[in-house]
């Protein structure tokens, strides 16, 4: 599986309730393009008009699955909820857009989910043994099914989706649309980010980035506690805490280093000041003679000022980026992400012929990308040039949504660093060290390191595969 150049993004989620039916559809359009960084193969909206559910969802980016007619074709409704996808369980096929809608008999429910279980294989095969049928190969259906089968013995939606958080394991951030309802929810462990704000008129939003909020204009309130259940209803907030505090808190270091945009704020700590913290960690750790710092477009920019302001050593724009092409390594294809890698970046020749480059990043996968960045650079006059990496080597596989499940495929996990910086062209490498990844965000009490060797906090899965459920679907046999 594992084709990535580069660390993928999980998804974004967003929903709305809003006292104005008529404006929700753009609202989450706005939300949903302002978390595109956060997965651009498919886009979906599902509108909720008392009860009344509108769909339309498609491959691709959100500017691309909603011209003006589709947008308006959806109506309105005073809740929405939408999502933007890239594939970590299931793959990129249309039956695995979301959000997913299920009917069921009380009626309909729509799921938006950020994140990945880790006993998906096992409860959708409980499932299916009792009867359940699957239209997808994606875990954010178990969880829908799961749900639903709590909703049919319990008396409200919430208490369901407190049930079946008894239930499910792993990473999950949901946004949940029933007839009546909005409801958000975050993992006890707090693997991916989920806030909520307010709007002016009274909306209530919630997202996976504070950046989809002010895309809205709506005011920041706070992000949800691992654990929390929020439920709207008529406007009305209330919270669910029961399931707050029963295990560590573990959030994704890389939504700091990498996948979150750096306008963003993620569990009170500001994206850009805990990207530049790991800059002025890794010139603390890794210090070089040098003429220029520069960034690798776009997470490894800040990073890159850290290191220049702690080290001293100049800060220069390196690259100039192409506006018209996304993050190229989000592409399912590897030709594709090739490439992309030529078109998206170009060195600019003043600030690096010549020079001692410091050349700051947030992460090597397989090194592919980095070896084609290097050859840039020297082509363009570069005399040295020092990689550093604002995170400590990838050496094991993620299953909590990250698009990383072969640990055979990571360079680090097969090479020393001495060999990747022959492999990769550089003159010197050096990773941030666990110790201080640790302490990119003031007050956040636990990360998530398993990539790292840190270990898992919850027990990964017996099979780790993107692809588990395609091949499970593939080798059933047709008794007739």
């Amino acid at each position: 599986m594992m084709k990535a150049a580069h660390l993928h993004e999980e998804c974004g989620v967003f929903g709305i309730w809003s006292p104005d039916p008529a404006p929700v559809a753009g609202l989450v359009y706005y939300g949903l393009y302002a978390l595109q960084h956060r997965g651009q193969e498919s886009a979906g909206i599902v509108l909720n008009d008392d009860g009344v559910f509108s769909v339309r969802k498609g491959s691709g980016l959100v500017s691309e699955v909603f011209h003006g007619d589709e947008l308006r074709s959806l109506g309105t409704g005073r809740i929405g909820v939408g999502h933007v996808r890239y594939a970590t369980t299931g793959s990129d096929s249309e039956r695995n857009i979301q959000p997913l809608v299920v009917n069921h008999g009380k009626g309909h429910l729509a799921l938006a989910h950020n994140g990945n279980l880790t006993n998906s294989f096992e409860l959708r095969s409980r499932l299916e043994a009792g009867g359940a049928i699957f239209h997808s190969s994606t875990d954010s259906e178990v969880i829908s099914y799961v749900i639903v089968q709590q909703r049919l013995r319990l008396a409200s939606i919430e208490e369901a989706v407190s049930a079946a958080m008894n239930i499910v394991r792993g990473a999950y951030s949901l946004v949940i649309s029933s007839p009546a309802k909005l409801i958000a929810v975050r993992d006890p462990n707090g693997f991916r980010p989920l806030c909520y704000g307010k709007r002016p008129d009274g909306g209530i939003v919630f997202a996976s980035e504070s950046c989809a909020l002010d895309a809205v204009g709506a005011a920041f309130v706070r992000d949800l506690l691992p654990g929390e259940i929020a439920v709207v209803e008529d406007g009305d907030l209330r919270f669910d805490t029961s399931h707050c505090g029963s295990v560590p808190r573990s959030l994704c270091v890389f939504e700091y280093i990498y996948f979150a945009r750096p306008d963003s704020v993620i569990d009170g700590m500001p994206v850009s000041a805990a990207r530049r913290r790991a800059g002025a960690y890794l010139a603390e750790e890794h210090p070089v003679e040098a003429d220029a710092v520069i960034g690798v477009p776009d997470s490894g920019l800040d990073a890159a000022l850290g290191y220049s302001v702690r080290s001293g050593i100049p800060y220069a724009i390196g690259f100039t980026k192409n506006k018209y092409i996304g993050r190229t390594f989000i592409s399912p294809e590897q030709s594709v992400r090739e490439n992309g890698v030529r078109i998206k970046l170009n060195p600019i020749r003043e600030a690096v012929a010549n020079k001692r480059i410091v050349l700051v990043d947030d992460s090597i996968v397989r090194g592919t990308t980095s070896r084609r960045i290097i050859d840039l650079l020297r082509d363009a006059g570069a005399v040295e040039i020092h990689m550093r990496i604002s995170s400590p080597p990838f050496i094991a596989p993620c299953c909590y949504g990250t698009d990383v499940d072969d640990a055979g495929s990571l360079i680090a996990n097969r090479h020393t660093e001495n060999e990747i910086a022959r492999m990769i062209g550089a003159d010197s490498l050096g990773y941030l060290s666990t110790d201080h990844v640790r302490q990119l965000a003031d007050g956040c009490p636990g990360f998530c390191t398993a990539c790292f060797g840190g270990g898992y906090p919850v027990s990964p899965p017996a099979v780790m595969k993107k692809s588990r459920f395609e091949e499970k679907i593939s080798q059933k046999k047709d008794p007739l």
